[in-house]
């Protein structure tokens, strides 16, 4: 994937809504992983079966930040979103799947009983389906013309080509 198409924002203009969610959601659970460590960082990701929290936590949180962050100035949308979309596959498959099932398994716990079944995992996954949509979607189609993709592709696109 060259950097003119990485950086192509062509995405209709309502696109800048979707990105500014995906990515105001993600920077902010990102920074509550470290604020409120025990129960959303390290501490939530002992309970749940994560293998290494002590690093995964501050990991995944740091990846949050620096990309849904990216995805609010619309830098490197699409590079940006990919990282969020596996780690929404990974929240679903830790947390989500033990809810459907009604009991953990691998190394995932069952931290919501006694909720279980479809329903309950419905309700519970709302926000991780929504963001894993959302990030297909800004994976898909990119930036729109309010990014700095669309400035710096611009930018690329006005430059002269040098001769080889």
């Amino acid at each position: 994937m060259t950097l003119t198409r990485l950086l192509r924002a062509d995405a209709p203009s309502a696109a800048v809504f979707i990105r500014f969610a995906v990515g105001l959601v993600f920077a902010s659970e990102g920074i509550q992983k470290f604020l409120y460590e025990e129960a959303q960082g390290a501490g939530r990701f002992a309970k749940i079966g994560i293998p290494a929290p002590e690093v995964m936590g501050p990991f995944v949180g740091i990846v949050e930040i620096v990309c849904g962050t990216l995805l609010l100035v619309g830098l490197a949308t699409r590079l940006a979103a990919m990282p969020l979309v596996i780690n929404m596959l990974v929240a679903l498959a830790s947390t989500k799947l033990p809810i459907l099932l009604g009991h953990g398994y691998w190394i995932f716990a069952h931290t919501f009983a006694p909720k279980a079944g479809f329903w309950a995992f419905l309700h519970e996954s709302r926000t991780d389906l929504s963001m894993l949509c959302g990030g297909i979607f800004l994976v898909l189609v990119g930036a729109d013309r309010w990014s700095l993709d669309r400035f710096l592709g611009a930018r690329l696109d006005s430059k002269p080509e040098r001769p080889q």
